[in-house]
């Protein structure tokens, strides 16, 4: 059977997933990297390495599930080694990735994720992937008040087109909020340098006392605030892949990696939720096509890693929060759906939602966590209460 092309509303998906991605945590990754005492080429060589993985990642299990399966550096974990790092040599940041790394593959490799996951009831995993996804459809308005003539012409040109070409809705916002922000002299394009820099080894050293206090947390925050949320993305789309071998690979690649700097390679949530729905493509069974192409884009940008600060320096905030927040509106509502259209799960699903929303971190674990926790212990009280009284 003929291969055929790609529709450019999938291109388009993979092109923001990529670019919401690296627009929402580069930063934070170079601080981390930067509190470990690397040097610029060495944060560059670091950047290539993470691109280059999450491009081979997403591009090998999306090909082989035939569903769209985006992988992603794990944002938290990145805030969580910026604020732990301080006082640690770069040597002993390595031998943290490479212990918290070789813990996820250990559980793909038991099965104790994929048990987990299956208990979760799927009205909580929607309603944590709203509140996830609930910060982000806020900015596509809260910059209203910074930006206003940039967010409202690509307001408006989503509304237009959402209206008379749903499918083409993404796109028009994407054109027009670049040619505004062009108008208004917001892209900066005079310091970009594209170069190719290659990551180092940096052999490990591991200490007790930075592995228990660095990268236990690390590894808890990774799970509990990555890839749980990026099973549950899958799971409040319609797509069901086994647990275990997608913890396997990503855990085993990014083993492989931590000596150029892979500090995480996990399962996507806030990206895949953009390749996932339908602005990416009508056809469900098509939308794959969407997150091998953020696949190649993943790896475009490794090869340029160190160009990806000035790239980024280069794009206005408010037009990629906003495009990001429309981007995700659909998911959004669809989750909302999920979780509150049983009614009897309606409580323990709001539960889920509003303490995911909310943003806490305890403990050095991020809000998703605790969440589809207090989710659950609500769900658990409610339905044995119900079943007593039967």
């Amino acid at each position: 059977m003929p291969l055929r092309p790609f529709p450019f509303s999938t291109l388009l998906a993979g092109f923001v997933a990529v670019l919401v991605g690296y627009a929402s945590s580069a930063a934070i990754i170079w601080q981390a990297a930067s509190v470990a005492g690397a040097s610029p080429v060495q944060i560059a060589g670091w950047m290539t390495a993470l691109g280059l993985a999450m491009g081979i990642s997403t591009l090998v299990l999306t090909l082989r599930y035939r569903v769209p399966v985006l992988t992603a550096w794990s944002t938290p974990g990145a805030a969580l080694l910026a604020t732990s790092l301080d006082g640690a040599t770069l040597n002993e940041a390595v031998g943290v990735f490479i212990f918290a790394n070789a813990l996820i593959l250990l559980c793909g490799l038991t099965g104790l994720f994929a048990r987990l996951m299956k208990i979760v009831p799927h009205s909580l995993a929607a309603a944590m992937l709203a509140g996830i996804l609930l910060r982000f459809g806020l900015q596509a308005f809260t910059n209203l008040q910074s930006d206003f003539s940039l967010c409202v012409s690509m307001l408006l040109a989503w509304l237009l087109c959402k209206a008379l070409a749903p499918r083409y809705a993404i796109i028009a916002t994407l054109i027009t909020g670049a040619f505004v922000a062009w108008l208004h002299g917001d892209v900066v394009t005079s310091a970009l340098h594209f170069s190719v820099v290659m990551p180092e080894i940096i052999a490990p050293h591991f200490t007790l006392t930075t592995l228990i206090s660095v990268g236990l947390p690390f590894f808890l925050a990774t799970m509990a605030s990555q890839n749980a949320p990026g099973f549950a993305t899958m799971q409040a789309a319609g797509y069901h892949v086994p647990a275990s071998p997608l913890m396997v690979f990503t855990g085993g690649l990014a083993l492989l990696g931590s000596v150029f700097g892979v500090y995480s390679v996990c399962i996507a949530a806030i990206t895949a939720a953009i390749c996932q729905s339908p602005d990416a493509h009508p056809d469900a069974d098509r939308r794959w096509q969407a997150a091998a192409a953020a696949g190649v884009f993943y790896l475009l940008a490794g090869l340029f890693g160190g160009s990806i600060s000035g790239l980024m320096a280069a794009l206005p905030l408010s037009w990629i929060q906003t495009l990001a927040g429309l981007a995700l509106l659909g998911t959004i509502g669809g989750s909302l759906h999920q979780a509150l259209v049983n009614e009897r799960e309606r409580d323990a699903a709001v539960v889920t939602f509003l303490v995911t929303a909310s943003g806490v971190t305890l403990l050095g674990i991020g809000s998703a966590f605790w969440g589809l926790l207090v989710g659950g212990i609500c769900f658990a009280v409610l339905s044995g209460v119900r079943r007593a009284h039967l």
